[in-house]
């Protein structure tokens, strides 16, 4: 496992193959299924990152939110709500049937003052996780800096915690990429504070950087309530869930032991957005998790 990378972590490998993965499962004590794996191995509850239809929302949100409910997805993950209040995306959530569990929030969003209207925003629509999403370049380029940066999401994640509100951080491929011998991701995990700060695992962007998904779910186990699920083709094109080479039953077979619970589907620069989400959603649904 400690050679897997983005280009050997295929459906033809699976990095050491189901069966392999299924035999780990085993001697980790036969994790089993999360929370959100019935008996069958089915996913329950499929969710949506918005930023994939953002085109569609900013023409028309509320049509939008309905076509995301109509293909089958019973959670949606924000991304910015176009000026709107909060009362009135939760009406529109309602409305059609969506909740939304999670939402990317930029990090000056998260600071001073406007954290608590963040927090009280976040609490009306019913988002039990608020995501870090990105970090900008000038933000990570020494170690020291993703240091204050784990110290930052610590206080941070207090604020949250008293409003009842989880604070996770989303990774992209920058964060295994080594600086001085060290990667940055695993500053992240290990100065945290693991009931402040969880992680939402990108799994297109972990495999894409060179990171291998069941070490960390190894190494973190529990810190990982969320991920997105976004395919990759060989060369690391970015494809709809299925069209791609990532064997996510495999990986989403280790779910409970990486505490997995909401599978958000994305894609960043879809071609057709809905029926980008369309094959996606119908991947995931008809998955089988070992």
């Amino acid at each position: 496992m400690n050679n897997l990378n983005r280009r050997r972590f295929v459906k033809s490998a699976a990095g050491l193959g189901l069966a392999t993965m299924t035999g780990f499962a085993g001697a980790f004590n036969a994790f089993g299924a999360a929370k959100n794996i019935n008996a069958l191995g089915k996913i329950n509850n499929i969710g949506l990152q918005l930023y994939t239809v953002r085109g569609m929302m900013r023409k028309n949100l509320e049509q939008t939110i309905q076509q995301v409910a109509e293909v089958g997805y019973q959670e949606v993950e924000f991304a910015g709500y176009y000026k709107r209040s909060a009362s009135d995306i939760k009406n529109i959530l309602d409305q059609s049937g969506l909740k939304s569990p999670s939402a990317h929030i930029d990090l000056n969003l998260m600071q001073g003052d406007v954290l608590k209207k963040t927090l009280e925003y976040s609490n009306i629509v019913g988002h039990k996780y608020i995501i870090i999403p990105y970090l900008q370049e000038q933000e990570r380029q020494t170690l020291d800096q993703y240091k204050a940066l784990a110290a930052l999401f610590n206080e941070i994640g207090e604020h949250c915690k008293a409003a009842d509100i989880q604070l996770a951080y989303h990774n992209h491929n920058f964060e295994f990429q080594m600086i001085d011998g060290v990667i940055p991701y695993d500053i992240l995990l290990n100065e945290t504070d693991g009931d402040l700060v969880k992680m939402q695992m990108d799994l297109f962007w972990i495999i894409n950087g060179g990171g291998e998904p069941l070490d960390y779910f190894k190494r973190f186990p529990g810190r990982f309530p969320l991920c997105h699920v976004k395919d990759m083709k060989k060369g690391g094109t970015m494809v709809a869930v299925g069209d791609g080479d990532i064997d996510f039953a495999a990986l989403f077979s280790f779910s409970e032991q990486a505490g997995l619970e909401h599978y958000i589907v994305e894609h960043d620069k879809p071609d057709d957005p809905l029926e980008s989400i369309k094959k996606s959603f119908d991947t995931l649904k008809n998955m089988t998790v070992v």
